[in-house]
């Protein structure tokens, strides 16, 4: 009888430690697949944000005479919509703002369709800043005759601990601490107070926000992307570097044809 109760005491033991065991990996597991989803969803989505808001505080530093400031808007023009980090309309210009917050070495080309990201010996692939801060600058074009006659500066800006190497690109890729001074390079007057409150008037009048709209945002990029490869498909006056339409120009040389957002963009393609 001592026998039999001393073995039903270390199989309920042995129970008891199996059940902890499992519990534990259960829990275990859990916490890995949390962890993994928080790496893959969320934790871009924070650092991006915190890239954002170091862009911003930084922009803080302008003149607000001569400089107006939006930081991650949202954008509605004809059923379209876009989502800008942050735009900063001037008198000398607009200055249209990138931001990306990455860790490890960065190369890329403002004619490849995605960049390199080298993170602890490994290969990761962004897709280019460039062309898609020019889809913003397109966009914005297209909202009224003043933004569409207004000069552009594109510039993409590296807020995180990235180093930048093999950069080739026409419109500036820079850190955040050449950010004023990027900006302050162009002293060329273009409007007048009045015309920049204008075009003021016309963003306000553009803004959206709400719950909703980033849903909304997300099914119109799809649709556009789908949209622009059918076109570039059939249609050969898209320019390849950043989407604007190719127009007959004369040269030196003949005729070839040259990107509308010249000087800024500078793609040409030989006439056939």
């Amino acid at each position: 009888m001592k026998y039999i109760t001393a073995v039903r005491l270390i199989f309920l033991n042995s129970s008891l430690k199996l059940n902890e065991l499992i519990t534990y990996f259960l829990l275990l597991s859990t916490l890995y697949i949390l962890f993994i989803a928080f790496k893959k969803y969320y934790l871009p989505k924070i650092l991006g944000r915190l890239g954002e808001y170091y862009v911003a505080r930084t922009l803080k530093r302008l003149n607000k005479k001569d400089y107006v400031v939006y930081n991650n808007i949202y954008l509605r023009n004809n059923g379209n919509t876009s989502q800008i980090d942050h735009l900063v309309l001037s008198i000398y210009g607009i200055f249209v703002i990138e931001t990306k917050n990455y860790k490890g070495w960065i190369f890329g080309n403002d004619r490849s369709k995605y960049w390199t990201q080298i993170l602890y010996k490994k290969k990761y692939k962004i897709y280019n800043p460039v062309i898609q801060n020019w889809t913003h600058v397109n966009f914005l074009k297209r909202i009224s005759f003043e933004l569409k006659n207004s000069n552009y500066f594109p510039i993409i800006v590296f807020a995180g601990n990235a180093k930048l190497k093999k950069i080739v690109s026409s419109v500036p890729v820079i850190y955040k601490r050449k950010l004023i001074r990027t900006i302050k390079r162009n002293k060329e007057v273009h409007i007048t107070h009045e015309q920049l409150a204008k075009i003021d008037r016309t963003i306000k009048q553009s803004l959206i926000s709400g719950k909703v709209i980033k849903k909304e945002h997300i099914k119109n990029v799809k649709r556009n992307i789908k949209r622009k490869k059918a076109k570039r498909r059939g249609d050969s006056n898209i320019c390849p570097k950043c989407g604007g339409k190719l127009v007959i120009k004369q040269g030196r040389y003949g005729w070839f044809q040259g990107c509308s957002n010249y000087p800024i963009c500078k793609s040409t393609k030989n006439v056939k």
